[in-house]
């Protein structure tokens, strides 16, 4: 819907997902869509995103991202919540 307020998407893959182009190829995607935010590997083997926009803007994101990566990934866990309004791009974060 047109004038939703930004909302925040806390995204944790889990699978072969370091070591495979995961954060590239997510920065790559993240640039066709309006959402701020980083992508970052985890000491424990998982990739962690955090990205904020517009709800189907995050929509439509998480899912090229889920089905792209869709052969690296084995369990997703998302949490909503408010944009924390914090980034003006979408970067790797190290």
């Amino acid at each position: 819907m047109v004038g939703e307020p930004n909302q925040s998407r806390h995204v944790f893959y889990t699978g072969y997902v370091q070591g495979v182009g995961f954060r590239y190829t997510t920065r790559q995607i993240a640039e066709r869509y309006a959402v701020t935010g980083f992508v970052r590997n985890l000491p424990d083997g998982r990739v962690e995103l955090l990205a904020d926009g517009a709800p189907a803007e995050l929509a439509g994101f998480l899912s090229e991202v889920a089905s792209t990566m869709e052969h690296c990934i084995h369990d997703i866990q998302i949490e909503s919540g408010p944009a924390n309004g914090k980034f003006s791009s979408f970067e790797i974060s190290f």
